[in-house]
């Protein structure tokens, strides 16, 4: 027993493997129409949609949720995909280290005995066996078929499977989180005795005579297959006694020290067992002649709150304390990791079963069931944290970055509104935006991930058309400050807040330019009218994708690629080669067409356009001689947001503010020079020499 012992610890400290496989591995086991979502905990469950992108069920690995140990001490892996009603629609294995497959019978049987889960309930009893004769009428158990010289290595499997699914369906599928399980008060200790358990309802009792069993199969086909029943109507055919002997004062009270003792070394190994003990006087006995040690019962199960309890034998030698009732002595052990709560109410259930026939026997079952509660004083609880909504927990944790955002924000704004004049007209001016921008690619692109996408807006719009929830805007703070700057832009300036100084993967564009620029690289530059055509093609793309969210929404995370944000900024160029390639041409690109992507393709440059319409003034000071005949403004823009007329298009306008800056420069601005040159001729006395034409702004 202590070598058995050793050897399991030794195996409980080897390091899992395949515990929780990446998004890509997981997608190769999910069968179509089926797909793999977003991930949903850092335990490898992720949600499965179908092929409308509608959510469909969920995909995990069992290890990370039940790691029992198998036969070879460590724990077989499956992965497994449940529909949204607990119905299986796919069961692989993944890895195990069963010496009868890996050495003996090859994996084909092991990985048939998984392929029989698929349309399977998890709400269903099953078993492992075939039930003779094909029928099983008196009862709604569903049967495996089992693998001969296996048994245990595919109860285990089994075990590990429905545990899984169980702890996955406790916190997604009925809509709650199973509240802290209690463990036993290694500090607690009370001088009890067994009339003391069955006297405070410690030791749960069941008794049923031959005749009340003859009595349950009344009606059916195997009302007359016992005929010791029938020949001893009074007998008992079940009687049995319950009691959770983990705490120390209830297993001194109903075993002896030498089972104890066993019990405490095993508890070294698996602390966050429970053990239950069951006793039978009756005819029963608790398991059949096929049962095998150290695996599941064949003939006792167990509930709590509408889900199976995973039991396993113990394999102790069972001997009891002096008062206990005699009988058929058996403890079970299920893992606390799993769902088991020992303090709240659970019920045990013991299956009678029948034969009927000869050659090919038909199975009948009734279930008898035992209800249990161990008191409360025997165990600590954690207390039950009741977990922040996720937008509020993505709040906390981001809380340093959104006030260092927040100030950034109110300062750049404060810059381009009240003192914009000033700032643009600071000799340091060029230094400073290309310090701005670098901040803005490496604080909030890289370091804070809020570069924003046209995935958002298309996301609003199809939450829209579907009448979902607008909640997930909340989950990601940082890109929300984002986009309320990039609002507020719209109102005071239009387009150019976020494109002209707010986005990472435009800022890396304006850096290429000036490397281009640096390396005397040869400028592309499109005619007026070529460089209207190519702005519309933003638009194009636009309402290409707005039309996939309409009519092939399973389409628009792939054609969301024809952003390179994601690859440059999300994943720094950490993606299949194609995407990096794809990102690296507009970058290379604009090094010699400046900021390309951004005034040609970019359909969320086309989206920021759009709001742009709510702007309330003209921003940009013109004045009479602008457009007619001076041009200079119109020549330095390039981004071709200057009319022939000087009137300015805010649709295509990057705030850059160099036009901002030759307006106010007397050396620079034509008008302002011609001034000064007439002031600087000598006048008559008494003539007043003429004005130059003052700014023209629109009202607010």
């Amino acid at each position: 027993m202590i070598l058995r012992l050793i050897v399991l610890s030794c195996l409980f400290a080897l390091p899992a493997r395949a515990q929780v496989l990446s998004a890509q591995d997981m997608q190769a086991y999910v069968p179509p129409p089926f797909a793999l979502g977003e991930a949903l905990n850092d335990k490898g469950l992720y949600r499965v949609v179908n092929s409308g992108g509608a959510p469909a069920g969920y995909a995990f690995t069992t290890q990370p949720y039940a790691p029992l140990p198998g036969f070879a001490g460590a724990p077989v892996n499956a992965l497994v995909v449940l529909d949204r009603d607990g119905t299986f629609v796919t069961v692989r294995v993944v890895h195990h280290n069963e010496p009868i497959f890996i050495s003996g019978m090859g994996e084909g049987p092991f990985r048939e005995f998984f392929e029989q889960y698929a349309g399977k309930s998890i709400w269903s009893p099953m078993s492992i066996g075939t039930p003779y004769g094909g029928a099983d009428a008196g009862s709604s158990l569903v049967h495996l078929d089992g693998i001969s010289k296996a048994t245990a290595s595919v109860r285990i499997a089994h075990e590990s499977i429905m545990a899984a699914a169980h702890a996955v369906a406790r916190e997604h599928m009925q809509g709650r989180v199973a509240a802290p399980a209690a463990r036993p008060d290694p500090e607690y200790d009370a001088p009890l005795h067994w009339a003391d358990l069955v006297e405070q309802g410690l030791a749960r009792h069941l008794r049923v005579t031959n005749a009340e069993i003859d009595a349950a199969f009344k009606g059916t086909r195997w009302a007359y297959s016992d005929p010791a029943a029938q020949a001893d109507p009074d007998g008992l055919y079940l009687d049995l006694w319950l009691v959770d002997v983990t705490p120390p004062a209830l297993a001194r009270a109903a075993l002896d020290q030498g089972t104890i003792d066993q019990m405490r070394r095993f508890q070294g190994v698996a602390p966050t067992d429970e053990f239950l003990l069951l006793i039978d006087a009756g005819r029963h006995g608790l398991v059949s002649d096929s049962f095998v040690r150290n695996t599941a019962p064949d003939l006792i199960k167990a509930e709590q709150g509408g889900f199976p309890i995973a039991l396993r034998d113990a394999d102790f030698l069972v001997d009891l304390a002096p008062g206990v009732p005699e009988g058929t002595a058996l403890i079970l052990r299920t893992d606390r990791r799993l769902g088991f709560n020992p303090a709240e109410p659970f019920t045990l259930i013991i299956e009678a079963v029948r034969e009927h026939g000869f050659i090919t026997p038909e199975i009948g079952r009734v279930e008898l069931a035992l209800e249990h509660q161990t008191d409360e004083r025997f165990f600590l609880r954690e207390k039950i944290i009741t977990p922040l909504p996720p937008w509020l927990e993505a709040l906390y944790n981001r809380q340093v970055d959104l006030a260092l955002l927040a100030l950034g924000l109110a300062a750049l704004v404060w810059a381009l509104g009240a003192r914009m004049n000033r700032f643009a007209a600071w000799r340091h001016f060029t230094p400073a935006r290309l310090l701005i921008l670098a901040v803005m690619t490496g604080f909030v692109g890289f370091w804070g991930q809020g570069q924003l996408s046209i995935v958002t807006p298309l996301g609003v719009l199809r939450t829209t058309l579907e009448g979902g929830s607008y909640l997930f805007l909340l989950y990601d703070p940082f890109s929300l400050m984002v986009w309320a700057a990039a609002g507020l832009g719209f109102v005071l300036w239009g387009r150019g807040l976020f494109c002209g100084w707010l986005c990472p993967f435009g800022a890396l564009q304006e850096f290429a330019h000036h490397l281009g620029r640096a390396l005397r690289l040869p400028q592309i530059e499109p005619s007026a009218q070529w460089d209207k055509r190519l702005k519309s093609l933003k638009y194009i793309a636009l309402g290409g994708l707005v039309g996939l969210v309409a009519f092939a929404p399973q389409h628009v995370d792939t054609a969301a690629e024809i952003e390179p944000f994601k690859t440059a900024i999300t994943v720094f160029f950490l993606r299949e080669w194609y995407f990096v390639a794809y990102a690296a041409f507009w970058l290379l690109a604009g090094m010699v067409l400046f900021k390309g992507f951004c005034r040609y393709l970019c359909p969320l440059g086309a989206v920021m356009a759009l709001g742009g319409l709510v702007r309330g003034r003209d921003w940009i000071a013109r004045r009479a001689e602008c457009g007619s005949p001076c041009q200079l403004c119109r020549v330095k823009c390039s981004y071709g947001a200057i009319e022939k007329s000087g009137k300015i298009a805010y649709s295509e306008c990057f705030q850059c503010l160099d036009c901002v800056a030759i307006h106010d420069d007397a050396t620079r601005c034509v008008p302002l020079v011609l001034a000064a040159r007439r002031a600087g001729r000598a006048e008559p006395v008494g003539t007043v020499p003429k004005p130059v034409s003052p700014p023209q702004e629109a009202p607010v």
